[in-house]
C-alpha cells in the first residue's frame, strides 16, 4: 500500500513511474495518474492563461489544458516539434496535458530508492519535486502532479 500522504510506497512495495525527458534532464510521473500518451498536436491558446500553460485542445470532447512541463519548472520554453509528446494525466479528478520532449521508460521504485529533495530555499521546489531517484548515473525528480495542476477553481475542472 502507497503512503496515502506522501505517494510513496509502502515498505517492501514498488511504485511505478514513467519517465519522461526535457532536454537533458529525465522526470518521473507516477503511473497511476497517466491516463494516455499521444503525440503533439497545436493547441488553442487560452486568453490571459500563464505562460507556462500552451493552449487548450479536444481530447474526445473534453477540453484540457496542455501544460508546457520545462516552463513550468523553470525551464527555458521551446517550442513544440513533430517529436514531442503529451502525457495525459489525472489529479485529483482533473484531467491534463503535460508537453514533454520524449517518454523515455517505465520504472519500479521501492521507498529506500526514493531521497528527499535537497533544501535549496525555494518552497516551490519543495512542492514540485515529491523525491528523487537515482537510475545508473543519472538523477530524475519525482513531479507531483497536484503541484503542477493549473490554478483553476474546483467547479471549472473537467469531470474525469
Amino acid at each position: 500500500m502507497q503512503n496515502p500522504s506522501s505517494g510513496a510506497p509502502g515498505k517492501g512495495e514498488g511504485l511505478e513511474l514513467l519517465s519522461v525527458r526535457m532536454g537533458e534532464q529525465e522526470f518521473a510521473i507516477d503511473i497511476m495518474s497517466v491516463r494516455e500518451i499521444r503525440g503533439w498536436i497545436a493547441s488553442t491558446p487560452l486568453p490571459h492563461a500563464p505562460s507556462h500553460i500552451r493552449g487548450m485542445v479536444n481530447l474526445r470532447g473534453t477540453v484540457m489544458p496542455i501544460i508546457d512541463l520545462a516552463e513550468r519548472l523553470s525551464f527555458a520554453p521551446k517550442e513544440p516539434t513533430a517529436s514531442s509528446v503529451v502525457v495525459v494525466v489525472e489529479a485529483e479528478g482533473r484531467i491534463f496535458g503535460l508537453l514533454v520532449d520524449a517518454v523515455c521508460d517505465i520504472v519500479t521504485v521501492t521507498a529506500d530508492m526514493i531521497q528527499t529533495p535537497p533544501d535549496v530555499g525555494s518552497t516551490a521546489t519543495g512542492k514540485i519535486v515529491e523525491g528523487l531517484i537515482t537510475l545508473d548515473s543519472r538523477i530524475v525528480s519525482i513531479i507531483s502532479m497536484t503541484a503542477l495542476m493549473p490554478d483553476i477553481p474546483q467547479e471549472n475542472a473537467v469531470a474525469a
